[in-house]
């Protein structure tokens, strides 16, 4: 019987991205929300306090994504002075796994990016595990690019990449929305690119 449950769990939920509903961290109430999440699909354990470390100081940089009021998705962020760089930091992304491939992930950092630039963030960084293709591939069409391997980086001793996205010059106009932001931020780093700095340099 559970085994038949779990697989049922497991199944892809039909929905219509217009039936997702996005929302910014609202308070206490919805700590539990994103720290099941997070402890269900993560490798990484976490404390209470390092999530109300984030929440609560970066309240703006946390969204939550929900389909006939369950949760099924949440991003964590961050950002402050990093050696003199004005950076964003994505700690956690999570999506439950019948939910995936449906844009979520997509949609939950790319608000968060629109904020960090927003708010004068000249890059966003976060780690990912090298055997993660699927946040590879994510943060690739974002415009990411592998800046460091950290050996043996996680608890069950897998290696991450450093992922970084820089932000293009600040322009007198801010964006019309948050994919025109994407779309610059995506030719601002295929022009470094261009100009010879390839992935394999950054690994």
């Amino acid at each position: 019987m559970e085994e038949g449950k779990e697989a049922k769990e497991e199944q892809n939920v039909i929905c219509d991205a217009s039936e997702i509903k996005y929302v910014n961290y609202g308070g206490e109430h919805h700590l539990p929300l994103i720290m099941n999440l997070v402890d269900e699909e993560l490798s990484e354990p976490y404390s209470i306090f390092t999530y109300r470390y984030f929440v609560y100081l970066w309240p703006h940089l946390s969204f939550l994504a929900f389909h006939d009021g369950r949760c099924v998705g949440t991003v964590v962020c961050k950002m402050g002075d990093h050696r003199g760089t004005f950076r964003g930091y994505i700690a956690m992304l999570v999506v439950v796994k019948s939910y995936r491939g449906k844009g979520i992930a997509t949609e939950l950092v790319t608000r968060s990016i629109k904020v960090m630039m927003e708010s004068g963030c000249e890059e966003v960084t976060l780690e990912a595990e090298v055997t993660n293709k699927g946040a590879l591939a994510l943060y690739g069409r974002l415009g990411f690019i592998r800046a460091k391997r950290l050996f043996r980086y996680y608890l069950n001793g897998v290696d991450a990449f450093r992922l970084k996205l820089l932000f293009p010059h600040p322009e007198s106009q801010p964006f019309p929305s948050m994919f025109a932001a994407v779309d610059e931020i995506d030719r601002h780093n295929r022009n470094i690119h261009a100009e010879g700095n390839a992935l394999d340099e950054y690994i």
